[in-house]
């Protein structure tokens, strides 16, 4: 998915993303010049962040 798909799914602004996807350890592929997000990395990223109580 594109970096706008990924903000909305983690909302999140695109430059929020793009500005800390590498720092935060955002699972991402790069195809050719552009960064883009598999929405299963993504779920599976949240998931592994959430504080279990």
């Amino acid at each position: 998915m594109t970096p706008d798909e990924a903000a909305s799914v983690l909302g999140v602004t695109k430059r929020v993303l793009m500005d800390s996807y590498r720092r935060w350890g955002i699972p991402y592929l790069k195809v050719g010049k552009h960064v883009r997000f598999r929405t299963r990395d993504l779920h599976s990223w949240v998931d592994s962040r959430v504080q279990q109580q």
